[in-house]
């Protein structure tokens, strides 16, 4: 179908509208909800999944991590419980009468500043409103996208041999994530449904953390080499990022791989985005992709290659001790290189392999753990 006839115009709107009406339908039921107890009688209330380390469990289905059967109450039988219902209402009845009737959006950090205009269901630190959102997302089932809510930030890049089409309200527009783009790459949209891709030469997607190492890697041309999509994560990954990297390696069958520093912060990286993270537990499904590999920096290759290190710190010890019994880091590799870590006491950045030369880790370090890890 012609991208730019009314046609497909017409069935893009649809579709978005049918989504439209699907969440406004959830947010309502979650009104009506409260509604139906407070004529039976009842205190409103509603159950939660416990959104802690304990309370994680392993799909087999989907081979993420979720939410398992611990759940919580949020109750108006407390004067804070009932300032929470309130405000979940609120911004429910929000989001309906605004975001969705008009077709608008806010930021997180709007939505904090709009709520100083609802009395008693103001909200008082914007930990607050980012923390209801997610708890709207659990009850609903509803990404946050679907409310139009939006991160503050700008979203990471992404560079490669990728064509894909980005619908806008401008419309749409087919880029190439090499030829059509500055060496700052491809900026991932929050809302990365509205992507399609149409076609890629990619053989694996190399998932980044530092801006350092992400612009190393397209300077000295490792993405035409190999013919590797890079993603910058820009430290801890957005959910877009997440996302559209899942739907690189599901859709498209595209193998992944995550290439950090090497500190007890840095697997965490990985994890969110090859397990999912336990405050957004509920999202893993839809936002992790198991098959990513972790490509280093291991403990293992400071030993190896003598790398610049940092001693570890008391908060990085305590860090490491933590995921030792965290489910997601419980398998023998992550317990050998987390033990190997604290007995050796150091971490290092991924710009320690520039001691070894500039194109040392294009070179020589991240074919050879490709080669290990079986994508080339």
């Amino acid at each position: 179908m012609d991208r730019n006839s009314e046609e497909y115009k017409k069935k893009v709107a649809d579709k978005k509208l049918e989504n439209d009406e699907w969440t406004k339908r959830k947010l309502l039921g979650l009104a009506e909800t409260f509604y139906d107890q407070f004529d039976a009688g009842q205190v409103p209330h509603v159950l939660m999944p416990s959104r802690t380390k304990k309370n994680l469990a392993y799909s087999d289905e989907s081979e993420v991590w979720v939410y398992g059967d611990i759940e919580s109450e949020r109750t108006a039988k407390t004067v804070k419980g009932a300032h929470q219902l309130l405000r979940t209402v609120s911004v429910s009845d929000f989001v309906v009468s605004e975001h969705l009737k008009n077709n608008r959006s806010s930021t997180l950090r709007e939505l904090y500043y709009i709520s100083e205009g609802w009395g008693a269901a103001k909200f008082h630190a914007q930990a607050e409103s980012d923390r209801l959102i997610e708890d709207l997302e659990i009850i609903t089932g509803a990404q946050r996208e679907f409310f139009h809510v939006r991160p503050e930030e700008d979203g990471a890049t992404m560079y490669g041999p990728l064509l894909l089409r980005e619908e806008t309200k401008r419309g749409s527009r087919d880029i190439h994530c090499q030829k059509d783009i500055g060496e700052g790459g491809y900026q991932i949209p929050f809302n990365v449904e509205n992507i399609e891709f149409l076609h890629h030469d990619a053989t694996m997607i190399i998932a980044v953390e530092t801006g350092g190492m992400y612009a190393r890697l397209i300077e000295n041309g490792f993405d035409e080499k190999y013919n590797a999509i890079l993603v910058h994560l820009k430290g801890q990954p957005a959910r877009s990022t997440r996302r559209i990297i899942r739907r690189l390696n599901t859709e498209l069958g595209i193998p992944a791989v995550v290439f950090t520093d090497g500190d007890p912060w840095s697997y965490r990286i990985y994890s969110s985005i090859a397990y999912g993270a336990i405050k957004s537990a509920h999202l893993s499904e839809y936002m992790a992709t198991p098959e990513a590999k972790f490509i280093g920096v291991q403990p293992s290759d400071i030993v190896e290659y003598e790398l610049a290190t940092d001693k570890l710190s008391e908060q990085d010890i305590a860090a490491l001790r933590s995921e030792l019994s965290d489910p997601r880091f419980a398998s023998k590799y992550w317990k050998e290189q987390i033990n190997l870590q604290l007995e050796i006491g150091k971490k290092a950045e991924q710009q320690a392999f520039a001691g070894k030369g500039l194109d040392f880790v294009t070179d020589t370090y991240l074919p050879n753990r490709l080669k290990d890890l079986g994508i080339i």
